[in-house]
This record gives C-alpha cells, sequence and structure tokens, in this order.
C-alpha cells in the first residue's frame, strides 16, 4: 500500500500522547529497543459519545487478541480504526491498564520532585489528564488495548504476561476510518515485573489511500464488511 511520511514523534516511556488521526491517515508505531508496552484509547472526535468497545472488538472477530486485518469497533458498530500492519502478531486486550495503586505496589514511589522526568507515572492517571484536555474526563475512558504485550489465556481462565513479546523494531500500523481521537500511553504493562523501565516508541502519521472493496481488513470476516458499510454510510 503506497503512503506518505506527514509527521514523525518520539514519545518516551511512561509518556501520554493524544492526536486527532484524520480518516484518511494512519498511525505507525514502532517499538524501538523492544519490550514497549502501548495503552491506547479511541474515540469519535466528532461526537466523542462514541468510544471504543472492546467487548464488540473481540465478540464480532471471534478473538481474544488483537493483530493484523482485526478493526476496532466503536459502541455504534461502526469502524475507528483498522490494523493494516503488525510485525509482532499479538496484542494485548484482555488486561487492562495500570493506575498509582498499581505501580507503587509493583516498583515503589518515586515522585517529580524527586526525580523530574523519570519519575514513576501510571497509565490511568496519564491518560485521564489527556482526556481533560478535550473536554472529558475519568468518566470517559473504558476499556483499552496493550499494543506490544501478550497475554495468554489458560482454559481456566487464568492470566500469563509473555514479557517480550515484542521485538527491536516491531510496528503495529492503524489507519483511521473516522476523525479519531488517539490516546496513547507508555507506561508498563499492568502484569509486568521487574524494575520500572518504560520503554519508548516511534510515531509516523502516514496519508494512506481509502481502503477498497477487497481491502484485508474489510474481508477479513463478515461482521467487518457490515461495520464498514456503517461507517462509510456514516460519512454520506
Amino acid at each position: 500500500m503506497q503512503s506518505t511520511v506527514l509527521f514523525n514523534e518520539s514519545l518516551p516511556g511512561g509518556a501520554t500522547w493524544s492526536h486527532v488521526l484524520k480518516r484518511g491517515t494512519a498511525l505507525r508505531i514502532t517499538d524501538v529497543e523492544g519490550g514497549a508496552n502501548v495503552a491506547a484509547y479511541f474515540l469519535n472526535f466528532d461526537i466523542t459519545a462514541e468510544r471504543f468497545n472492546l467487548p464488540d472488538t473481540l465478540k464480532a472477530q471471534h478473538t481474544a487478541r488483537l493483530t493484523k486485518g482485526h478493526v476496532l469497533y466503536s459502541d455504534m458498530g461502526r469502524v475507528l480504526c483498522s490494523i493494516t500492519e503488525d510485525t509482532v502478531g499479538w496484542h494485548d486486550p484482555v488486561a487492562g491498564i495500570s493506575n498509582a495503586t498499581l505501580i507503587e505496589k509493583k516498583f515503589g514511589k518515586l515522585s517529580y520532585q524527586q526525580a523530574r522526568n523519570s519519575w514513576y507515572q501510571n497509565a490511568r492517571g496519564g491518560l485521564v489528564t489527556e482526556l481533560g484536555k478535550y473536554g472529558l474526563n475519568e468518566r470517559d475512558l473504558h476499556a483499552t488495548v496493550n499494543f506490544f504485550s501478550r497475554v495468554n489465556v489458560d482454559h481456566d481462565g487464568s492470566l500469563h504476561y509473555v514479557s517480550d513479546n515484542s521485538p527491536s523494531g516491531g510496528i503495529v500500523e492503524l489507519r483511521a476510518e473516522m476523525n479519531v481521537l488517539v490516546l496513547l500511553n507508555t507506561c508498563p504493562h499492568p502484569m509486568a515485573e521487574g524494575v520500572y523501565e518504560p520503554k519508548r516508541v516511534e510515531l509516523s502519521i502516514l496519508q494512506v489511500p481509502a481502503p477498497c472493496q477487497d481491502d484485508y481488513c474489510r474481508t477479513f470476516c463478515s461482521e467487518n464488511t457490515r461495520g464498514f458499510l456503517l461507517t462509510e454510510f456514516y460519512f454520506l
């Protein structure tokens, strides 16, 4: 697929970022060092009451992981973003995000006054703060995705975090199917152990062609075809 790079930015570990990803563009996220975790949340920027719906995303596509071909559904049954490229193969949609209590329990407490930009941050706090820039608050934050991370689910429902799921240079690319408010946070995965060492990622915004009728994400399953039709009807 032909694309043009419009913008590049480095997002440090432990940081939060947001952007209104316009229809007709895509966001490429690159795990520079390997072992990154990127918590992500999505809303329809034009009508922010329409948000990413994780249960419908998994149920409609019969999956407990996300990878190339999958789409991210809103609670209106429309497609917010499509995963058009993925060199990692498994992204965690089930484990949620870290909060201040969890980070302190796992890694201890290190404030900004003590460590400046190396202070211990958490994904929930960062995302809620970022939502505030758009007139939203914690009530507007629902289930998220952890890109680059993998959590295996046993038959009894127990969860097992897989460390270093993503190699150095791993990428995932999200094509916007509407004007999407994208929020990202690079704090550690909530099930990660060891030391507090969030990894940076590189962000690229690309101009990309509109999906054609035989687009891989559109035809991945019959539910996706219906989701694209609903999205296209929204823009008529």
